[in-house]
């Protein structure tokens, strides 16, 4: 049966994609989460089967059927992206559906992060905080102890506020301290770190990268919650073995 349940979480991760990518639009614009999808350059109502993650894109070729307006391919990315993720999820822990339906939750937050901070450079608290709640409910369900749930949110919230407060918020923003909360409650103690370390270590490549190329200048803006998200990514399926083999290198030197 198993087949049967990564293509189950595929088509859920489909789904969930292309919900994530009518809700960073909306809360980007400060619209209702309610009523139907429509098109951004003609408002336009999206008929259903012009609504299907990635076929309907390739059957309108990219292009809205009313205006022909171009349509991003943010769309067929993000859709494409979740489902790998609620794949992989389920193939790393088949079977344990509580611990993931809290991990399926936790990337979808994350792609919908990745995708506005990406492109606006925005980390909404109606996003975060509310998930910051309810991840943490999930892990208690879960019988992750509170003392270390406590400590990673102390650390995840504590770096990035002393980063805030140091630069005066010129560093980072506001909804980074938040994001900073989401992951210590989701990631737990010691994830936190490897999560932090993996999101600074992008950033740096990427940061470097964009330098030498010329597509950032020194001091320009950088979305740190894109590396956070991916990051986040990362510790939630594989934190455990990254923590086990830092730990053992450590040792071994």
């Amino acid at each position: 049966m198993e087949p049967f349940f990564l293509v189950a979480s595929c088509i859920l991760g489909l789904i969930i994609g292309s919900f994530l990518n009518c809700a960073a639009w909306r809360l980007y614009e400060g619209e209702s989460m309610n009523g139907r999808s429509h098109c951004r350059s003609c408002q336009k109502l999206i008929y259903w089967y012009d609504n299907i993650p990635i076929l309907s894109f390739l059957l309108l070729r990219g292009h809205c059927r009313h205006c022909a307006s171009p349509i991003s391919w943010q769309y067929p990315l993000v859709e494409a992206i979740t489902a790998l993720l609620f794949m992989l999820a389920y193939w790393l822990n088949p079977f344990d559906w509580l611990l993931l339906a809290r991990n399926w939750f936790l990337l979808a937050v994350f792609v919908l992060i990745f995708v506005m901070d990406a492109r606006w450079y925005v980390i909404v608290d109606k996003v975060t905080l509310p998930a910051a709640i309810t991840v943490l409910g999930a892990n208690l369900w879960l019988g992750i102890g509170w003392s270390g749930l406590l400590i990673s949110a102390t650390i995840g919230t504590g770096f990035f506020l002393i980063q805030y407060l140091v630069s005066r918020g010129r560093w980072i923003g506001g909804g980074d301290i938040r994001l900073g909360l989401l992951l210590g409650v989701g990631l737990g103690w010691p994830n936190i770190l490897a999560a932090i370390f993996i999101a600074y270590g992008f950033g740096a490549v990427f940061g470097i990268a964009a330098l030498l190329s010329g597509k950032k200048k020194w001091g320009s803006m950088v979305p740190l919650g894109t590396f956070l998200s991916v990051a986040g990514a990362i510790t939630l399926l594989y934190g455990e073995k990254i923590v086990h083999w830092y730990l053992n290198f450590v040792n071994l030197q």
